[in-house]
């Protein structure tokens, strides 16, 4: 397939709320036209999405390819997105419940990107929705909770779907203890390990092939 990402959906995406580095959402991007030639039809899934920043590179992709991405969040926040926390954001908290809610954020994101037909917003826990999918997957993207249950429990649940040929992105991997916390940088290993081949790295961003 071939597609190029317009001026318009790259500016909403480098301007949309959340913690993507530009050339790591670029990388996204372009994943994701790979994994649809790759494995044509089959659909995209990302698990932590929260106020969609990542969701328009790979929304984007997935609506180049004709096929849809499902945005998998609960939109309570992760760990770290917590009251005493490094990425808590106080303004997204819900004052009525005294929860985090980003649900509302998302979705207006998705649609002044324009793109609410190709991102489906599936709002629920991970281990719950991960329970009764079957669904075979071209990508899989995983940035949700970052510590180590949650981590390493998206990674058992999730990339079982991904399709021979498809492809797994794993973000927040540091190889160095110093720059960030280590479950993402031990489900990347164990993606190594379970056969998985490194196709791409940039930045924290890690791109790999099921072969």
């Amino acid at each position: 397939m071939t597609a190029e990402l317009s001026e318009t959906i790259r500016g909403a995406a480098v301007a949309a709320r959340g913690f993507m580095p530009t050339d790591e959402g670029d990388a996204l991007w372009s994943a994701g036209v790979e994994a649809a030639s790759a494995v044509a039809g089959a659909p995209f899934l990302e698990i932590g999405s929260y106020c969609g920043k990542s969701s328009i590179w790979l929304g984007a992709a997935a609506e180049a390819a004709g096929v849809v991405l499902f945005a998998l969040d609960h939109h309570r926040g992760s760990e770290e997105n917590q009251a005493g926390w490094e990425h808590h954001e106080p303004d997204l908290v819900d004052a009525d419940i005294g929860r985090m809610d980003t649900l509302p954020h998302f979705r207006r994101t998705i649609f002044d990107a324009g793109l609410e037909r190709s991102v489906v917003a599936v709002v629920g826990d991970s281990p719950t929705v991960g329970r009764f999918w079957n669904t075979p997957l071209a990508l899989l993207f995983i940035d949700g909770g970052h510590g180590s249950e949650p981590a390493h429990r998206d990674y058992e649940l999730w990339t079982p779907h991904v399709a021979p040929g498809g492809t797994l992105c794993i973000h927040d991997v540091f190889p160095d203890p110093a720059d960030g916390g280590r479950p993402p940088y031990e489900i990347y290993l164990r993606a190594l390990d379970d056969g998985f081949k490194e196709r791409r790295a940039v930045g924290s961003m890690r791109v790999l092939t099921r072969a």
